[in-house]
């Protein structure tokens, strides 16, 4: 399977993220398809920079983006391009992982409430 998942780079203590397409296989660091982007979660605000094209493309592919990728992209505005696109398309691991965040947040803020 194609994952859509950050390649840590930068010194120590200084992380810089690239956006990359890799194998799910394949470490971390290791060996990856292609570069779509870049984050830097030093900057305030977050810089994130995605080449729209390439990231759209390799969704189209079936490409799974992880949780915190998935994030990233929906921030740059990809997301909302692809979902337009293609509508009843959806994401298993991210998809399912923020909406599991969402619920739990929602029954601690009832359970407090009460």
């Amino acid at each position: 399977m194609v994952k859509i998942r950050l390649r840590r780079i930068g010194a120590r203590h200084k992380p810089m993220y690239r956006i990359v397409v890799a194998d799910s296989r394949s470490p971390r660091g290791g060996a990856f398809i292609e570069v779509i982007g870049n984050f830097n979660p030093l900057n305030d605000p977050e810089t994130i920079n995605v080449d729209d094209e390439k990231a759209l493309a390799w969704l189209e592919k079936g490409a799974q983006p992880t949780e915190t990728t998935y994030r990233l992209l929906r921030k740059a505005g990809v997301m909302d391009k692809f979902k337009s696109a293609h509508p009843s398309r959806k994401f298993r691991q991210a998809v399912q992982k923020t909406t599991q965040k969402q619920k739990k947040k929602s029954k601690t803020s009832t359970e407090v409430k009460s």
